[in-house]
């Protein structure tokens, strides 16, 4: 069988480009909570004592984004002006417009709707269709290395993270909220087979000495995420290689939405269509289809149709259907691919009407997602993480 590596990174919540990923996506859950039909793109910039936040937002209803902003932060844990960066004492600049009519015209009423024509829409009872808010591609991956069919790089990396951010928040811990991990799996065929590397960097206190933060995360961290039959003597451990990290966070770096589009999503061992998903209302086909995507290859994978399967759904703006839809099986089908896409496009609507009913998108369910992942997340569980597909799909075999 084909020997073979791979890395993923996952970042901490306290990282500067997760902080604003956070930032973005309260603003949409707020404005989720108070106007389902609000159109949001928004992006945030951190740095040393300021946040910027600018964008496009279209509502009836108005946000304290400031307020969101501090709240945000707050929660994150810089709380205190040592750590270079604090909720209450930071700057909060905003700089909002209208989402474009020229947009809005083809997001409120889609192309197929246009050439349909009102008159036989409202005769058949039939509502607009809402277009897909811009062009461009997404990609859904899943495969069998773990029971939530993600990569095991990018699923331990981000473990990692958690749990660097549950020892800081649990108090009596020497950590700081900046951190990031990467881990390096050795692969048998598709079997992942052993750790062959962890570089782990955490930011933490002045007064801790290197040799005491190298124990406590062998101890506290290492020791209680990598599994056992894969961690071992072997592995080769990188903890802080720069023998030092007190500053952090928008101290140590500037910070912006949409920079950890591959920690998002699949550690990049699948491809990435380059669109943020944070910071976006579920009309974006950057978030919504990729989402479906993902349920996608997922259900793909548990009915045994691949060990590891990619989706990939294109579209234009301000048309409701994908103009596209593949599928990769990734030289592990037991069914042509050309079936399986025949059977999606009989099982799923795949406009962002179907894709928002399907799932669930008109609710503040995303500034939970904007830190160690958008996929996986068995404690979360999310609405396109679920199987209801595969017993469909299986039947093709």
């Amino acid at each position: 069988m084909r020997h073979w590596h791979w890395s993923s990174e996952s970042v901490t919540e306290g990282h500067p480009d997760k902080i604003c990923d956070q930032i973005s996506d309260a603003i949409v859950d707020e404005f989720m909570r108070l106007d389902p039909q609000a159109r949001v793109a928004c992006e945030s910039l951190v740095t040393t004592g300021l946040v910027f936040v600018s964008g496009e937002i279209s509502s009836r209803d108005y946000v304290d984004i400031p307020r969101l902003v501090r709240q945000t932060i707050r929660d994150i844990g810089y709380v205190d002006l040592k750590q270079g960066f604090a909720a209450d004492s930071c700057a909060v600049m905003t700089s909002i417009d209208e989402q474009s009519a020229d947009i809005a015209a083809g997001v409120n009423k889609a192309l197929e709707s246009r050439d349909y024509g009102v008159d036989d829409l409202a005769d058949e009872g039939g509502e607009f269709l809402t277009g897909a808010g811009d062009q461009g591609m997404v990609y859904g991956y899943a495969r069998n290395d773990t029971p939530e069919y993600m990569p095991l790089p990018i699923s331990l990396a981000h473990k990692l993270c958690q749990r660097l951010a549950t020892l800081r928040k649990a108090g009596g811990s020497p950590l700081e909220p900046d951190g990031k991990a990467l881990v390096r799996i050795s692969y048998e065929g598709a079997t992942p087979v052993h750790i062959d590397s962890v570089v782990l960097s955490t930011q933490h206190v002045a007064d801790i000495g290197y040799q005491a933060l190298r124990d406590y995360i062998l101890e506290e961290v290492l020791a209680k995420v990598l599994p056992e039959q894969l961690y071992t003597k072997e592995t080769q451990l990188y903890i802080n290689p720069s023998g030092r990290f007190v500053i952090g966070g928008p101290q140590g770096d500037t910070g912006l939405t949409g920079r950890k589009i591959i920690v998002d999503s699949y550690g990049a061992i699948g491809r990435n269509g380059g669109g943020a998903f944070s910071g976006k209302d579920p009309t974006k086909i950057d978030r919504s289809a990729a989402y479906a995507a993902r349920y996608l290859a997922k259900n793909i994978v548990a009915a045994g149709l691949a060990n590891a399967a990619e989706v990939e759904l294109c579209y234009a703006i301000g048309v409701a259907q994908p103009i596209s839809i593949a599928v990769s099986c990734k030289r592990s089908d037991l069914v042509p691919e050309e079936r399986i896409v025949e059977a999606i496009k009989s099982l799923v609507d795949l406009s962002p009407d179907g894709i928002i009913k399907r799932f669930g998108l008109l609710r503040p369910i995303y500034q939970q997602l904007a830190a160690y992942g958008h996929f996986g997340r068995p404690e979360l569980d999310l609405p396109w993480e679920k199987c209801d597909l595969a017993s469909e799909l299986a039947k093709l075999k």
